[in-house]
């Protein structure tokens, strides 16, 4: 009777489901156990006023017995829902009240933890969308805020709305491998050096056969190669 039941709320058809249903931190119930705990001492206060005014205590009491239920109880029916297609929220006792926001509508997520969330491990998440008004706006008494922003930042990653930071080929985000590097460039191996023919004179200390042809410049100290005689 009091479970809001966020399952009837999904496109089942189109394949959404639940990655993370958030309830609220026992720090929401504070103020209406301290307000159920003060209804005690007021209740006692009927036994010492005049009989006749007996019943303005005890209805004060009353009261306040009363609005603490309701307020435990409203916290109880409250539930933030993470989806692999959007966030929702589902409040409300006798009339349901439901919000929801398209995981690309979320522009920015903003995680505000006072001291005393710090030290119980609770936060306020407070919504920057891309439309003008919005349904989901903050959402309060988070339980372990950091670990629900991660969780959001994951789906967002996952859905392709967003680049996901590469840490490295193993990227728990990587939807693509990374391209290996390329192969370092080799050297440019030199051409080799063509044989540049020369023209000897008949009597030349180089004329070997006395013919005055045309033959090959003689190696220098720099070559590698012979050169063939023509």
């Amino acid at each position: 009777m009091f479970d809001p039941r966020v399952e009837r709320h999904l496109i089942a058809d189109e394949g959404e489901v639940i990655v993370d249903e958030v309830a609220k931190h026992w720090a929401a119930i504070v103020k209406p156990l301290l307000e159920l705990i003060l209804a005690i001492p007021v209740f006692v206060l009927a036994f010492y006023v005049p009989s006749q005014a007996w019943w303005l205590p005890a209805l004060a009491a009353a009261a306040l017995t009363v609005h603490a239920l309701w307020r435990i109880l409203q916290m109880q029916m409250d539930r933030f829902v993470i989806t692999n297609m959007r966030v929702f929220r589902v409040h409300g006792i006798l009339t349901q009240n439901i919000a929801t926001m398209p995981l690309a509508r979320i522009l920015d997520i903003s995680v505000h933890r006072p001291f005393v969330g710090r030290i119980f491990n609770f936060g306020h998440f407070i919504f920057e969308s891309a439309a003008q008004t919005q349904g989901l706006k903050e959402i309060r008494y988070v339980g372990d805020p950091n670990e629900r922003d991660l969780t959001i930042q994951r789906v967002i990653a996952r859905a392709g709305l967003r680049g996901p930071v590469r840490m490295g080929n193993q990227g728990p985000f990587n939807t693509q491998p990374l391209l290996p590097a390329p192969p370092p460039a080799t050297p440019a191996t030199p051409p080799a050096a063509e044989a540049r023919p020369i023209v000897v004179a008949v009597g030349d200390p180089f004329d070997d056969d006395g013919t005055g042809e045309t033959v090959p410049e003689r190696p220098g100290p720099n070559d590698t190669q012979p050169i063939p005689r023509i």
